[in-house]
């Protein structure tokens, strides 16, 4: 799938889960799409103005390595859960693309709710660092904003990605085919040209 064709999917995305899991599903990929879109603009929007106070006015914006600290946190983990809605993730498949079409549905099945259950095992324990950062009291140097605050994207993010992953295994247990992600059937394309 190109760019142009991934990006026009996602902006017509609608999950085909019965219910209220399809709304969750859809309410999901676009809250993804909008923190991730809102996130790369501000950065680039904030990147540019300290370059241009920093080379034209000789004075650099003084908070913006912490804003970039912050949006690179809000980015990383609103993306893992992108990556998990459309198939993007690292997935080791030796082993698994030996299995016949059943064999497959069954490890997808296993894998997204072994998945699932991690994202939701991190998201308890990222929750426990947040409550320890809170009390410490820490403080950003130059926004003064109190440090636990930039750290609410990690259990989303792994909240999101928990139950996209375990959209994923109910996908599979409904579906013919093997789905990698709710919008990613199992496949290869042929991306090779003959030159």
């Amino acid at each position: 799938m190109s760019v142009e064709e991934d990006e026009a999917a996602e902006k017509a995305y609608r999950s085909d889960l019965p219910g209220p899991l399809g709304l969750l599903d859809t309410f999901l990929a676009r809250l993804e799409a909008v923190i991730l879109a809102l996130g790369v603009l501000l950065m680039a929007t904030n990147t540019i103005a300290n370059v241009v106070g920093r080379f034209a006015l000789g004075q650099s914006i003084f908070f913006s390595g912490e804003i970039n600290r912050i949006l690179i946190i809000m980015i990383t983990f609103a993306g893992i859960g992108y990556a998990a809605r459309h198939g993007r993730h690292i997935r080791m498949s030796a082993i698994y693309d030996a299995f016949p079409v059943y064999g497959r549905k069954v490890l997808m099945i296993v894998i997204a709710l072994f998945t699932s259950a991690t994202m939701f095992f991190l998201l308890y324990f990222s929750v426990w660092y947040i409550i320890d950062v809170r009390e410490s009291g820490r403080v950003l140097p130059a926004l003064g904003f109190p440090i636990w605050t930039i750290y609410v994207w990690v259990p989303l993010g792994f909240g999101i990605t928990g139950i996209q992953y375990l959209l994923t295994a109910i996908k599979n247990l409904r579906e013919k085919d093997v789905y990698l992600s709710t919008a990613m059937v199992d496949g290869y394309s042929d991306t090779e040209t003959e030159v």
